[in-house]
């Protein structure tokens, strides 16, 4: 079974933190369009697919391809959204996650990892060994980095453009370590005061799932998921029941340190070895250029389709289909 979690945080309201979206105030509506679109042809709360400034569409196309080939069951969850999506889902949370510049970024930390902790423990009774989480966090590269700060970790995270604006994350994250009164690594030995400083609601909810379900779990997800990882450890949590799944296009990135990373927190991972370079879309092409790169679980969806005896070959071309269609349909992308 694969869940796809979706949170908010206001951080991606900052202008040029996100790109997860076609404008800052868009990346509100990210989340619930990308649980939609896997479900239908193109999301229900707004009429065109998300995209970047520069139009390249949503990784939800990525993982929505693998779905179509493979034929695994999707349930959505919300971990604290602006919007609830317009597709049964399990309700978490609608706390979305505050600009840590002002103010503590999740103070109902505690009482949504509970939550999620009692859904978690539900899947154990269905009888699944290994459960996939993804993620849909427009900002939530960022408030990653401030959770991984705080814990100690000397991390840098990606970026769905080709320009991380490290330099932009950085100044927002100094400034909330500033309003917190902290310093890297301050609260390495105090995890869930980091999440509740510069967290947002999808770790929380990820965090509560991962510790109510007792088999393996595989995080789909970038730097995201180190942060969520990372706090998993510093809660006590053995780590060998879980991975990560991604793309080859985070592991790649050079303006972060996913691989470092990785090796710091002590968790294994696999990634997605898809190409686009030879895909009839500049909007796809552009994926081998720097462009998006990760989200909506992309590269645990494809990981689940290999399980299920697919190639990165078959998702790349039916990721293309799909986009045909989407040109077809009018989905803008």
């Amino acid at each position: 079974m694969m869940l796809v979690v979706l949170g908010n945080t206001e951080i991606s309201t900052i202008s040029g933190i996100s790109v997860a979206g076609a404008t800052p105030e868009l990346t509100k509506l990210t989340p619930p369009a990308d649980a939609e679109y896997l479900f239908y042809e193109k999301p229900k709360i707004i009429d065109v697919i998300p995209v970047t400034p520069e139009g390249h569409p949503t990784p939800a196309i990525i993982t929505k391809a693998a779905k179509e080939l493979a034929d695994f069951p999707i349930v959505i969850v919300r971990g604290g959204t602006y919007l609830a999506p317009l597709v049964p889902h399990v309700h978490i949370s609608d706390a979305v996650g505050r600009d840590f510049r002002k103010q503590k970024a999740l103070p109902e930390a505690r009482e949504i990892i509970e939550k999620a902790k009692l859904f978690g423990d539900q899947l154990n009774k269905l009888g699944l060994k290994e459960i996939v989480i993804g993620e849909s966090t427009p900002g939530g590269t960022t408030t990653a980095q401030a959770v991984l700060w705080a814990l100690g970790y000397r991390a840098r995270t990606s970026s769905a453009s080709p320009n991380n604006p490290q330099n932009l994350k950085e100044k927002v994250i100094m400034e909330g370590f500033k309003r917190a009164g902290v310093e890297k690594g301050d609260l390495k030995d105090d995890p869930l005061r980091a999440l509740e400083e510069f967290g947002d609601p999808m770790m929380a909810t990820v965090i509560g799932i991962s510790q109510g379900f007792k088999g393996k779990v595989v995080l789909a997800g970038g730097t995201q998921m180190l942060a969520v990882v990372a706090l998993l450890k510093a809660m006590g949590e053995d780590l060998s029941r879980f991975m990560i799944a991604t793309t080859k296009w985070v592991v790649n990135d050079e303006s972060s340190t996913f691989k470092e990373t990785a090796k710091d927190i002590s968790i294994i991972y696999y990634y997605a070895e898809l190409d686009f370079s030879k895909s009839r879309f500049k909007g796809l092409q552009d994926y081998e250029r720097g462009y998006v790169k990760e989200g909506v679980g992309a590269g645990g969806a494809v990981w689940l389709a290999v399980k299920k005896g697919f190639t990165v070959e078959d998702v790349a071309k039916k990721v293309d289909e799909l986009y045909e269609r989407l040109m077809k349909i009018g989905g803008k992308a």
